[in-house]
């Protein structure tokens, strides 16, 4: 099979299909006596599956998994994309939580995560609205976030009005292209026009829903990979599934 047949199959360019191949992310592609590459059945069941995943998921996870699943470490792979699964359900749930505190005014629900204080570290923060420290950092040098800082120690502190700040830049960045979108949603909050947040908000959960489905299409993809690599004696193979048959 050629080059061009698995880009048409995967609606891909022919480099895209280099750079994955560069990548490890597909077993070795036999060469032809002139040297060209001959792809296998096999391999286009791999590309469709990293373009699938990748749609769902991410490059990231992406690179994470494919070595793994040719090196058979298929349960490794899976739970990989189970926790990717777990993290958007918990990015569902922030989205669910800032939308009510915009309705409502209410954060107490940040008591479930932590005894709710004046002020709040940057490690806290981070905790609370699910980020990485580094990506407060941003914000701050973006100027979307201005928190004070101890006058004895130099840390970050943060009030509730910052942590509400961070809540809604997080949420809002999912469906903004730019953090200048965010930085005009901003601005509303702050003459009290919430109407935009709110707005940008619920779009951020339609991208989470549309990401949940792009993911389950993703994995249906890995499904079939992974039914095509499994030989008897394999975790995946079918006669291991007997076990689970108390289940039924």
């Amino acid at each position: 099979m050629r080059g061009i047949d698995i880009a048409r199959a995967c609606d891909i360019s022919t480099s895209t299909l280099k750079h994955y191949e560069e990548w490890g992310l597909v077993p070795e592609i036999p060469r032809t006596d002139s040297g060209y590459r001959n792809y296998t059945d096999s391999h286009l069941a791999y590309f469709k599956c990293i373009v699938k995943m990748n749609i769902g998921y991410g490059m990231g996870l992406v690179k994470e998994i494919m070595p793994l699943i040719q090196q058979k470490k298929f349960l490794q792979a899976l739970w990989k994309v189970n926790a990717a699964q777990a993290s958007l359900h918990r990015e569902r749930i922030q989205a669910e939580q800032v939308i009510h505190m915009l309705d409502t005014d209410d954060i107490g629900w940040i008591d479930q995560i932590r005894k709710r204080n004046e002020v709040y570290t940057i490690g806290e923060v981070a905790e609370i609205a699910g980020v990485r420290t580094s990506a407060l950092r941003h914000w701050e040098k973006e100027r979307l976030i201005d928190p004070k800082r101890d006058p004895e120690s130099g840390y970050r502190l943060y009030t509730q009005a910052e942590v509400k700040r961070v809540l809604i830049i997080r949420t809002v960045s999912r469906a903004a292209w730019s953090l200048d979108i965010v930085r005009e949603v901003l601005a509303g909050t702050d003459v009290e026009n919430l109407q935009r947040t709110r707005e940008m908000a619920i779009e951020s959960l339609t991208y989470i829903d549309q990401s949940l489905i792009a993911g389950m299409k993703g994995i249906s993809n890995l499904t079939q990979l992974i039914d095509s690599l499994a030989v008897p004696g394999d975790e995946w193979a079918t006669e291991n599934l007997g076990s689970y048959g108390y289940f039924r």
